[in-house]
């Protein structure tokens, strides 16, 4: 049977290059030491937001890089 893990990262040496990426989105929405918190003290929304807005970024990098820019 296939291993349905999604949480195994296609690109392994990437992870701390997404971990910064996600602490400074943190920080534009205002919530400081994200990477130090407890994520379950957070909102489902601020949760979110950090999410959303890292995946809309990393789509815009991902454009940018197919248009030759």
């Amino acid at each position: 049977m296939a291993n349905n893990n999604n949480n195994t990262p296609v690109v392994p040496n990437a992870k701390n290059g997404l971990n910064n990426m996600k602490t400074e989105i943190a920080n534009e929405l205002g919530l400081t030491g994200y990477d130090t918190i407890d994520k379950g003290n957070l909102t489902a929304r601020q949760n979110g937001y950090v999410g959303g807005y890292m995946t809309k970024r990393l789509v815009e990098m991902a454009e940018q890089q197919l248009s030759g820019r």
